[in-house]
């Protein structure tokens, strides 16, 4: 189904709240898996979440997470690791297409077993859970900080631990960082030493039994993308959020500063305000830690008339679709000059953008929401749009409350 987004303005001040972040949900839902104790509030209403709780409640033989990546990921570290447990891990299309080799040449060195039931190297996977002792592996730095992360949270429940050597430039260290913060906060040692984490076996109770999800920062990034398209003095307070995060997408706070949106800290809340529209015509970001806000950038930055140049965009090739590929073939839609290699983009700066142009989301979330904010410029439609599902279901209705129109 198609949304026709009108063009519209937005209310001068807004308050939206936004549910816990998908990141930090999934990896306390695994934790809590393993440790039963371990209360989580402020979960994610994503899809994904939502998968991911079925996924670990469930007694079936097959296991269908449809097109949650992190839950393949995560669930395939879990299953393997569960004695006695046989289970097959399937998913849409895509999600067969989406390469998983890493993690299960990994985990089978640790002593796993786990085949591949269709094409190599890709789900679907069969998994028989065993009890695994050996505790020394090593993966190339800068593969998915994911795979990193799934042998992270089930090491403490690892008979002897895991020593996990990381080979070459690390990226996405943020989110392995996230991933060992809320390991120590229940009380799980680790170490993060060079190219070295340890993480040692958790025989005694839990430090913490309880811990609350920060708001997810990626969902926030459409409204700093929002405010930055309006008119100076426009404000969106978004709920909740802190200074000190251990989300890599809080990079927000100072990228957007580029595209005029201050960002003020408050108990519990962020206020993004619109305080300048003098800038510069061209903007560079490194995103290796934040490869998720890229496609959120790039729209901001067509809307504004500005250029930009992209880098560190490699994982975005094996997402929800080629993300890459996939922004250049809507933005030129739109009207722009795009090129892209292997783990960039280039956006050229245009000064029209097309109307009335209908926005394909290739069964991906990001795309229909990095693309909303535009209806502040132009009418645009945006096919699938109830994609936004995957990690943000109250989306439109949020941008309702702001003063988005559509179509009836």
């Amino acid at each position: 189904m198609t949304l026709q987004l009108l063009n519209s303005s937005i209310k001068k001040q807004s308050n939206i709240t936004i549910t816990g972040s998908k990141s930090e949900s999934n990896r306390l839902l695994l934790l809590q898996a393993l440790y039963p104790e371990l209360e989580v509030e402020n979960v994610s209403n994503s899809d994904d979440s939502q998968v991911m709780q079925k996924a670990l409640a469930s007694e079936e033989k097959i296991i269908d997470i449809h097109h949650a990546g992190t839950a393949m990921r995560f669930l395939t570290a879990y299953f393997a690791s569960k004695e006695g447990r046989e289970v097959v891990l399937t998913g849409s299309a895509r999600m067969k297409e989406r390469p998983i080799e890493i993690l299960v040449d990994a985990l089978n060195q640790l002593g796993a077993e786990i085949s591949y039931l269709e094409t190599h190297g890709c789900p679907p996977i069969s998994i028989k859970g065993k009890t695994l002792t050996k505790s020394k592996v090593t993966l190339n730095a800068n593969v998915s900080s994911q795979y990193i992360s799934a042998l992270l949270l089930i090491a403490s429940r690892l008979e002897n631990g895991l020593e996990l050597t990381l080979d070459g430039k690390i990226t996405s260290i943020p989110y392995i960082n996230m991933t060992l913060d809320l390991l120590n906060q229940v009380g799980i040692e680790t170490t993060f030493n060079d190219q070295v984490i340890t993480v040692q076996p958790k025989k005694d109770a839990l430090k913490s039994n309880r811990l609350t999800v920060e708001s997810d920062w990626s969902s926030a990034s459409y409204f700093y993308s929002i405010v930055a398209l309006s008119p100076l003095g426009t404000e969106i307070e978004l709920t909740s959020y802190k200074e000190k995060s251990l989300q890599g997408d809080s990079v927000l706070a100072e990228i957007y500063l580029s595209f005029g949106v201050e960002t003020v800290f408050k108990e519990k809340v962020i206020v993004l305000k619109k305080i300048d529209d003098n800038l510069d015509a061209v903007v560079e970001f490194q995103l290796n830690n934040s490869p998720d806000i890229a496609q959120t950038i790039a729209v901001t930055c067509l809307g504004l008339g500005i250029k930009c140049h992209l880098t560190g965009l490699h994982t975005l090739k094996i997402k929800e679709t080629d993300r890459l590929v996939a922004l250049k073939n809507e933005l030129q839609k739109l009207g722009a000059e795009v090129d892209i290699t292997n783990d960039s983009l280039t956006l050229y700066k245009s000064s029209q953008i097309t109307k009335d142009v209908t926005i394909a989301t290739y069964n991906d979330h990001r795309m229909a929401m990095a693309f909303a904010p535009l209806a502040l410029k132009t009418n645009l439609n945006i096919e699938d749009h109830m994609v936004v599902s995957k990690s943000y279901p109250t989306f439109w209705d949020d941008l309702k409350v702001l003063g988005f129109k559509f179509s009836k």
